[in-house]
């Protein structure tokens, strides 16, 4: 039964971040998997630390939401 749990957890993580906007992605995937820094990600995209922390921390927050949120009823889909 984890190893069901693990993989519904990995495809929502998959999902939440594939549908993030792209300049999102883009920074939340250098921070999170390339782990580079603030100054790297900001230099790497030609774009203010300001703007790094803005996409970064939107980014985080739809992530969660995405991930944490329940999984719909099938009627929601139509």
């Amino acid at each position: 039964m984890t190893d069901q749990l693990d993989s519904r957890l990995a495809r929502r993580m998959r999902r939440a971040i594939r549908n993030l906007p792209r300049d999102q992605r883009e920074v939340f995937c250098a921070i999170r998997f390339e782990d580079l820094d603030y100054h790297q990600v900001a230099a790497r995209f030609d774009i203010s630390l300001a703007e790094v922390e803005a996409r970064f921390a939107k980014a985080l927050a739809s992530f969660v939401r995405a991930v944490d949120a329940p999984p719909r009823p099938w009627w929601h889909f139509w």
